[in-house]
């Protein structure tokens, strides 16, 4: 009888626990769904599925996503726990129901912010600095914090005035973070430094890859990342290599190089500028054209350099090894090697056979330009030889004036190798009126007249020239004051070929000129020798 009345019980008790436990199970979901309608969780996890399969960044991003989340899931959490203490009646479930909101809320802002930034801005072409996004999240989440605290019948007053001390607080002792992430801030809002720029900080010099709130990431050539702070770009002199404003992001190279000098300057320029332009090299601009300068003067060669322009910043040194390699086989070509870095010490006894040779050699080359010129054909051997011991080497570079318009005359020029440019001003414009080539001479007008210079010359090519002075042409009229007159006619002769050139006369009223310039010549050459007392 009593085990029939305990199996009796047994049964009436057994039904009842999973009554109480499916009671206990809907009375939870009913909590969980109420709780998560009270949070707005439909509205977080909807964001934060968006942003996680729409909105997929660059990896800057990332972190944002890491942090979305993050709250996302700790704002579950929260109201699961919620929940459980709604069922048990805990005094905890307040206390979860606010840290719910709060991660939501801020869970729902991290999403939105990433739709936003990462999704939106982007297809309307709109780029945000990082640090920009990063100050409006911020804000937005603490906003939407102290919305949820504010609704949750907190005394904001309060917390506003204790955070204005923490602040202070925080402000002298955070003063170099501080001023890092305002320098960052600085440099994201008026976009002096980029990424993609490549920049000069004392000795670090590499290409700017992320700004961040506290250092600029820079990644060097030596595939090193260097972490500068932000203020020091902001307190320091900082290069941007390649910006000029309105040109192409270019760099200029120097590659030098030495040669001797058995080779004219302008020889060595023209061999290798040619080679350098003409040569197809990468990163190696085309405009503005490479060009080769004469930098120094050493010892026993000369210092030059090919300036160059760079498209491309990143392969310095490759690009500089590839203009040097044609530099190098130019000059192998035109028969010139590079410089060797040696001393040479000479030491030559001064003889006087030695110094005989010399003057030889220097009397041969004068005597042979002085029979290339028609202005003393017809002199004998002694006369050649006079004039040859009086002239005087004066050589002139590219663009060097050899004599100015108007000036007073000391010397007679004549040009044995070379190209110059006469020209004329009228006080307001100047214009070229001809073109002087080897052999040739100038100057003999004001210098045989005693006229001031009549036009400017100017040496267009390197030129090798030799000149004479009065006191030479005196000695030689003195000696012969008939030649006189053969000077007057070359010279009348020479200026009517230029104006039949210039004004079109025909050859007979040039001739006709020719013979009464002469005439007047020959006076003013007679009497600025003086030759008429004799």
């Amino acid at each position: 009888m009593g085990n029939r009345r305990a199996r009796e019980r047994d049964g009436a008790l057994y039904p009842r626990a999973p009554r109480r436990c499916t009671v206990a199970l809907v009375n939870y979901l009913d909590a969980l769904v109420t709780e998560a309608r009270d949070a707005y969780t439909p509205a977080v996890l909807l964001a934060a599925g968006l942003a996680l399969f729409l909105a997929r960044g660059p990896h800057q991003h990332r972190p944002r996503f890491r942090s979305m989340l993050f709250f996302a899931g700790m704002h579950l959490l929260a109201v699961a726990a919620c929940a459980s203490s709604v069922v048990f009646e805990s005094a905890l479930a307040n206390t979860l129901r606010i840290g719910s909101w709060l991660f939501g809320a801020i869970g729902f802002v991290s999403a939105a912010a990433s739709l936003l930034f990462t999704l939106l801005l982007p297809r309307l072409r709109l780029a945000v600095p990082l640090i920009v996004q990063d100050v409006f999240v911020g804000l937005a989440m603490i906003a939407a914090s102290l919305s949820v605290l504010s609704q949750a019948g907190f005394d904001l007053s309060g917390l506003i005035a204790t955070s204005a001390v923490v602040t202070v607080v925080l402000g002298f002792s955070l003063q170099d973070v501080i001023g890092n992430i305002a320098s960052g801030l600085a440099l994201q809002i008026d976009s002096s430094v980029e990424a993609g720029d490549w920049i000069k900080v004392g000795d670090v010099v590499g290409k700017v890859v992320e700004v961040r709130w506290r250092h600029t990431a820079v990644e060097t050539r030596n595939w090193e990342t260097v972490l500068i702070p932000n203020a020091v770009i902001t307190k320091s002199n900082v290069v941007i290599l390649g910006r000029r404003r309105g040109q192409p992001p270019y760099l200029r190279r120097w590659v030098h190089f030495h040669v001797d000098w058995r080779h004219q300057p302008g020889d060595v320029i023209d061999v290798v500028q040619t080679a350098v332009k003409q040569a197809h090299l990468d990163n190696v601009a085309r405009e503005p054209a490479p060009n080769v300068v004469l930098m120094d003067l050493a010892d026993t060669y000369g210092k030059y350099a090919v300036r160059y322009w760079l498209t491309d910043i990143a392969p310095d040194d490759p690009t500089d090894s590839a203009v040097r390699s044609c530099v190098y086989f130019a000059l192998q070509r035109a028969g010139m090697s590079l410089a060797m870095p040696a001393h040479a010490l000479f030491v030559t006894e001064e003889t006087s056979d030695r110094k005989a040779l010399k003057t030889e050699k220097q009397l041969r080359r004068c005597r042979e330009l002085l029979t290339r010129v028609d202005l003393f054909a017809g002199l004998s051997d002694a006369e050649y030889h006079d004039l040859a011991r009086h002239m005087r080497y004066a050589p002139f570079g590219p663009g060097e004036v050899m004599t100015r318009q108007g000036a007073e005359a000391h010397w007679l020029y004549l040009i044995e190798d070379g190209e110059a440019s006469v020209t004329v001003s009228d006080g307001a414009t100047e214009h070229e009126v001809a073109r002087l080539r080897a052999p040739t001479f100038f100057g003999e007008m004001s210098l045989l007249t005693g006229e001031p210079r009549s036009a400017t010359v100017i040496a267009i090519s390197e030129v090798e020239c030799f000149r004479l002075d009065k006191a030479a042409l005196q000695r030689l009229l003195d000696g012969r004051p008939e030649l006189a007159a053969h000077l007057a006619r070359v010279l009348a002769e020479r200026h009517a070929a230029l104006l039949e050139v210039k004004e079109g006369l025909d050859a007979q009223t040039a001739k006709r000129q020719a013979e009464r310039q002469a005439v007047d010549l020959l006076a003013h050459i007679r009497s600025f020798f003086a030759l008429d007392r004799r």
